[in-house]
């Protein structure tokens, strides 16, 4: 795994910025190389055909994708051959403000649909509530857990149809060539260590198995209660991650997730990448390390 490297900037729109113009050189940088560096022949083709880019929510990823719509690199990239995820969302309404997938259309996606360069089929979306409020009030926890599984399995579905190999071949223990995983991973972290929605004292964190991508989550203890989110095994398989976190109130998990790895009581402590693992932060929110 990837060592952690911390990048400190002076406030939190710098840290939007910063991570806003890394990203958007990322997926360019990535899509434009070309054959095979270990090869004399001449290069005839993309490395890669597709880029995949998990996002979860919160006000520093948030700032991250409005910068990034001002941005000259946006019309340099070849969007229809970039893919975004989720790695949690919120189980409410489809347009409800409290959506990070719709937060991220307002914000960012919408642009480049209207425009035309990023297809609708380009963006992989948790399962939202389509009951009505009534519904939902009256629903009991056991139907809650039940929408919220089949939703978790869904996500997964989608996850092994486009990336990986079969469910099924996992499950029979065959040879797997590949298990799903983001070129990019964007996460931020919660002042109580949590990420995506993996949160601290609850079962979630503790699902392990390397085939399990998605989980649910009831009685969440950041509203809204509802939620589906992607398993620590499958976040960790990043290529690349980048953690956002930014303020004082950061301060403590912060230093909890930096001085021991694994940590079920700061679960943020498990994000890792393969290849890379940024850390962008500001000054207050690392004055306990």
């Amino acid at each position: 795994m990837a060592q952690r490297k911390l990048e400190v900037y002076k406030d939190a729109e710098t840290v939007a910025e910063a991570a806003a113009q890394r990203t958007l050189l990322a997926i360019l940088d990535d899509l434009s190389e070309y054959g095979d560096s270990s090869s004399s022949a001449p290069a005839s083709k993309p490395l890669r055909e597709r880029y995949d880019v998990a996002l979860t929510g919160g006000s520093d990823i948030l700032r991250m994708l409005t910068s990034m719509t001002s941005n000259p690199l946006v019309d340099a990239i070849d969007w229809s051959r970039v893919h975004f995820w989720w790695g949690d969302d919120r189980f409410v309404a489809p347009t409800d403000e409290d959506r990070s997938s719709w937060q991220a259309r307002e914000r960012f996606l919408n642009k480049l649909i209207a425009d035309g360069s990023l297809p609708e089929g380009n963006i992989h979306e948790m399962a939202a509530d389509i009951r009505t409020p009534e519904e939902v009030a009256a629903a009991s926890d056991a139907k809650n857990d039940q929408l919220l599984a089949q939703a978790a399995t869904d996500y997964e579905n989608e996850l092994y149809r486009e990336l990986g190999d079969s469910k099924e071949q996992q499950e029979e223990g065959a040879q797997a060539q590949s298990l799903p995983a983001m070129d990019l991973l964007i996460l931020g972290m919660g002042p109580d260590g949590h990420y995506a929605s993996l949160f601290p004292d609850h079962e979630e964190i503790n699902v392990r198995d390397p085939a399990r991508l998605a989980v649910g989550v009831s009685h969440s203890p950041k509203m809204p209660p509802l939620r589906i989110s992607m398993t620590a095994s499958m976040l960790a398989r990043s290529r690349r991650t980048w953690m956002l976190t930014c303020g004082a109130g950061k301060a403590d998990a912060t230093a909890r997730v930096f001085a021991q790895a694994d940590n079920l009581d700061y679960p943020a402590s498990f994000a890792t990448g393969t290849e890379e693992f940024l850390w962008f932060t500001t000054p207050d929110a690392i004055e306990k390390l």
